[in-house]
């Protein structure tokens, strides 16, 4: 930094080394632990809102999780996104961890609704949110059993005008980001 004129310090070296078999497996196994101390958030529903949510995670330090029925869909997402085909998309909502960010945003409003219930349903979730607009959040609310008050419906709601999916991933990132950061926080202060 300083030999350059930057007032941040630091200095970088790096070291390339052949790894053998073992050293690979070693690292596999040491990044696969890694990635599951990460917080989960599946995105639920393949399409193009979905896999613009995928590409905006990647680079994220989250367990980002790709969720549909549609094997075509999942195929055309991003290149090292954990995808998971299944015709039963509420079974992996109940398997994911404790403080996970969920969002749904399916083919369908009726799959939406019913995966949108499941989620809410989990009192240790991070964040719930799901794709609409205020009037789906209305028809949501007269169908949906118990309270609806966790959900971010419309998702990106602060966010006006500009509906392509690569700029609603972006703000919804952001409104996931803060909720797992509050999560944590909490969890912080509770230890």
């Amino acid at each position: 930094g300083p030999e350059i004129g930057q007032c941040c310090g630091g200095r970088v070296r790096l070291m390339l080394k052949e790894l053998d078999d073992k050293g690979k497996a070693e690292l596999i196994a040491e990044e696969a632990k890694r990635l599951i101390g990460l917080p989960e958030v599946l995105i639920l529903g393949a399409g193009h809102v979905g896999r613009a949510l995928a590409y905006a995670f990647a680079p994220l330090p989250v367990r980002a999780k790709l969720i549909d029925s549609r094997a075509e869909e999942l195929a055309r997402a991003p290149n090292g996104t954990e995808k998971i085909c299944t015709p039963l998309p509420e079974a992996e909502l109940r398997k994911a961890s404790a403080g996970a960010a969920y969002i749904v945003a399916t083919h369908e409003h009726s799959l939406d609704f019913l995966l949108t219930q499941e989620a809410l349903a989990r009192t240790d979730a991070a964040y719930v949110g799901m794709i609409g607009s205020k009037t789906k959040r209305a028809k949501f609310e007269s169908w949906a059993v118990g309270g609806t008050g966790a959900l971010m419906c419309p998702m990106a709601a602060a966010h006006k005008g500009d509906r392509r999916p690569e700029v609603i991933a972006a703000f919804v990132v952001a409104e996931v980001l803060m909720a797992l950061t509050k999560a944590h926080s909490k969890e912080l202060a509770d230890e």
